[in-house]
């Protein structure tokens, strides 16, 4: 499901940042990553657990081809906000790899969709009998029978046979369909950015799967739009969650993964999210090169750049293509008003 008639940040004339994009703007602009996604979206009225209304899904990101648990990848991983159910996570800051392909999902599936990683996994890998599947987590439980628990293991195979690239994908799509941002319906955004690093040009792709902010405090590209324009019921809860997801293709190491992680938190700062007490905010990055030849630390700050650019877009993309939805209960999420959102950038 492509959101064609909504629009991104791009369309809207926006400029995040000052370095470019890569050639569809989008995580999956990586070399050999890809994404894919299965949307729940069924069942209407008030909320019965098990049968639903169900508005939830499952995002994948394949961090490469092949088998990943023979080549591992590069990875590290940093809590903003530490209110979560990550799994795998742990693994990854003590070896500094990624061995599994990542999943997004509502927060009570995350055990469910964890069991079909390794599914995937084992039979992949005849004999091996340890595995560290990644999952994160944003609850969808407004819109959604979360504990009912509906995303399952044959939803995550599903989700990697359908992984492609490019994708672009967002909002209302996957692991996104029940997703609240600053008080808007959200769900998945992502983004890319070209980086000069050493004389070498590498790209910086982020995925975000968006749960969290107080709407008072949403920035579009520095202007605080909250300032002027709430959702239809107003202020809102902020807590919620965000999972970051950030690739590249650049040689370097687990330990320079992590100070890209960490800047994560500035693309999030920049659209205006607090990371809230009860937000679970999660980074998790990866590099799928295969070398054994690294930058210079001296050399790493435009990689930084492209995080933050990216983090900030994706961000933002989650909110502009997310549509309208009514939930459980008759719950409802409203999607941003692009012609008053227009209106505003363009009279600022």
């Amino acid at each position: 499901m492509v959101l064609d008639k909504r629009p991104r940040a791009t369309d809207l004339g926006l400029k995040i940042g000052i370095l470019p994009s890569g050639r569809n703007n989008t995580i999956t602009d990586v070399p050999d990553v890809s994404v894919g996604h299965v949307t729940l979206n069924y069942g209407d009225g008030p909320l019965v657990v098990g049968q639903g209304p169900v508005r939830t899904g499952v995002t994948v990101v394949l961090p490469c081809s092949g088998n990943i648990f023979e080549k591992k990848v590069t990875g590290a991983f940093h809590i903003i906000n530490g209110f979560g159910k990550a799994i795998g996570f742990p693994q990854v800051m003590e070896l500094g790899v990624i061995e599994s392909p990542i999943a997004l999902t509502g927060t009570l599936s995350t055990w469910r969709v964890a069991d079909g990683l390794i599914d995937y996994l084992a039979s992949r890998n005849s004999g091996v009998q340890s595995f560290n599947p990644i999952v994160g987590e944003c609850n969808d439980g407004f819109l959604n029978d979360i504990v009912g628990r509906h995303v399952g293991p044959q939803h995550v195979l599903e989700a990697i046979e359908r992984a492609v690239s490019p994708n672009v994908e967002e909002g209302n799509v996957g692991a996104g369909t029940g997703m609240t941002a600053f008080g808007w319906k959200g769900g998945i955004g992502t983004s890319s950015r070209i980086c000069n690093s050493s004389g070498k040009e590498f790209v910086v792709g982020a995925l975000a799967l968006t749960n969290t902010g107080d709407p008072r405090e949403l920035r579009v590209n520095g202007f605080q739009i909250g300032e002027y324009m709430l959702p239809p019921r107003g202020k809102s809860i902020d807590d919620g969650s965000i999972m970051i997801i950030v690739a590249t293709n650049a040689p370097v190491t687990s330990r320079q993964l992590g100070r890209l992680a960490r800047r994560a938190v500035f693309g999030l700062g920049r659209i205006g999210g607090i990371a809230s007490h009860g937000s679970g905010d999660f980074v998790i990055a990866f590099s799928n090169y295969q070398g054994n030849e690294f930058i210079d630390d001296d050399d790493i700050t435009n990689l930084f750049r492209g995080v933050v650019e990216s983090t900030e877009e994706s961000i933002l993309n989650s909110i502009l293509r997310a549509e309208t939805t009514i939930g459980r209960d008759g719950n409802v999420r409203h999607e941003i008003d692009i012609d008053k959102l227009k209106e505003l950038i363009n009279e600022r």
